[in-house]
């Protein structure tokens, strides 16, 4: 809702989500994984509904876990060859409306605290924030 008042207003031009995860992918040179937060107030969240899923990148694929983790969007991205994870997929969407998505209000919540640094993502829309529990070791493979 936010996102639609602030459009009509005028006041900034929101990326998508999935706008700032490519870019974000490409800006670090395809990373072999990476791990971020983006606030869901930052973006047009347009991967609503899905968990586990390919994602490609420039030469790379990656799967991606992706929860809405309140006020975050949590991505997990690890360079791997694609899969059909259409079953994976459903398996934790299930699982989300089954524990009520309270375990993903709690780690979103506590991530507020926890978050220890940051990183500007370009898009066409404007920089966006995207935010890390400890700094990433660009290019470690754990």
């Amino acid at each position: 809702m936010l996102n639609v008042l602030q459009n009509l207003i005028g006041r900034h031009r929101l990326p998508q989500a999935s706008t700032v995860l490519t870019n974000y992918l490409r800006q670090t040179n395809e990373p072999p994984w990476t791990s971020f937060f983006v606030k869901y107030t930052s973006v047009i969240d347009d991967q609503r509904g899905r968990s586990h899923f390919n994602w490609k990148t420039g030469d790379s694929n990656y799967h991606i876990l992706r929860s809405g983790c309140f006020p975050y969007i949590k991505y997990h991205c690890t360079k791997r060859p694609y899969e059909d994870l259409r079953v994976e997929d459903r398996l934790f969407n299930i699982l989300k409306i089954v524990n009520l998505g309270i375990p993903l209000l709690l780690y979103g919540v506590s991530a507020v605290f926890m978050i220890s640094y940051k990183e500007i993502v370009k898009t066409p829309e404007g920089d966006v924030n995207v935010y890390f529990l400890l700094k990433e070791d660009k290019g470690s493979t754990h």
